[in-house]
């Protein structure tokens, strides 16, 4: 098919693809071509190119792109997806609406092997849902992040992807050497890296099965050595690590003020907490701030280092982070 290309000598190729493309003129349906020296650039708009490339427009016969066919080429519009591993997950309230996205989604190019929707809210002191399968037959797999692997099962324990780049960030603080408390563990997602980090862990839970991943994904990622698994509740686990951690991870964000006892207890001479929580949009931090001070009294003197919105929660709440250094007084 004839289109028109930007010709222009082989080595300003990149340079002038960037400026295409910043100027939003990049032909994506096209394949980019080389010959003779030259390189041809397809564009959606020979009109808008630049005038120092106008007299590089050619016209030219270009190759069709071979693009993934996506669910919403199949749909005619697009499906809100959150990707776990190679789950797909929908949030769809309408059975009908869920199963044709379903087929689309698998009927597609997108790698999966399971379609699930949600059946249920988060519920119970585990704090999972339940779940419709629409398309392949498990609720387990394996999740890729920031070069780590976690194997998790969906119907077994709680797992939020949308929560990674706070974990990095998190981890990304880690020193070698710290001892470290993840009171609220899951399947390791903070306590895993933290490891790779040559940080010494101790991970809680009280679901089990969640210890039974986090101990698969020790293994996984080579850090089983580093990682010490807890299963129960930590305010009864870890007496034998009092006024030990450097950090404390304290990610239960609708009821962490219940554990901030326990966190003093185990908190060391210096020691960092990163302490989850749900607050309204008039005092997010707050309610944290003052419930952390409360509980160390004139123990430790405490510092706010970090204030950080997570992300919107539900209308007028957020789910915020506090990063607070503890030091003994």
């Amino acid at each position: 098919m004839s289109v028109p290309c930007v010709a222009v000598e082989r080595e300003r190729g990149e340079a002038v693809r960037e400026r295409l493309a910043a100027a939003d003129l990049l032909d994506g349906d096209h394949e980019i071509a080389v010959e003779d020296g030259s390189i041809y650039i397809p564009v959606t708009d020979a009109s808008a190119v630049p005038a120092d490339l106008a007299d590089r427009i050619v016209e030219r016969d270009a190759a069709e792109r071979d693009r993934p066919r996506t669910p919403a080429d199949l749909l005619g519009y697009e499906p809100s997806l959150e990707r776990l591993g190679d789950i797909v997950i929908l949030d769809e309230d309408d059975d009908g609406r869920a199963r044709e996205i379903a087929d689309a989604v698998m009927a597609s190019d997108l790698p999966c092997a399971t379609v699930l929707n949600r059946a249920s809210p988060i519920e119970g002191e585990l704090r999972v849902r339940r779940w419709d399968v629409l398309a392949g037959n498990g609720t387990e797999t394996v999740h890729r992040e920031y070069g780590h692997e976690f194997a998790l099962d969906v119907a077994e324990v709680y797992f939020s992807p949308r929560l990674a780049t706070e974990r990095h960030r998190v981890v990304e603080t880690v020193e070698p050497g710290d001892f470290v408390v993840d009171m609220f563990a899951g399947v390791g997602p903070y306590a895993i890296p933290m490891a790779a980090r040559n940080s010494e862990v101790v991970a809680c839970d009280l679901n089990e099965a969640a210890i039974a991943y986090l101990e698969e994904n020790a293994e996984r990622n080579g850090v089983t050595d580093r990682v010490t698994a807890l299963a129960g509740d930590v305010r009864e686990t870890t007496d034998a690590y009092a006024d030990a951690a450097d950090r404390l991870v304290m990610n239960l964000p609708h009821s962490a003020d219940a554990f901030l006892d326990t966190a003093v207890s185990l908190a060391g001479e210096e020691c960092v907490i990163h302490y989850y929580d749900i607050q309204g949009e008039d005092d997010p931090f707050g309610p944290g701030t003052r419930a952390i001070r409360a509980a160390v009294g004139d123990e430790y003197d405490v510092a706010v280092e970090t204030e950080r919105v997570v992300r919107s929660y539900a209308p007028h709440e957020y789910n915020v982070c506090l990063d607070v250094r503890l030091t003994r007084a």
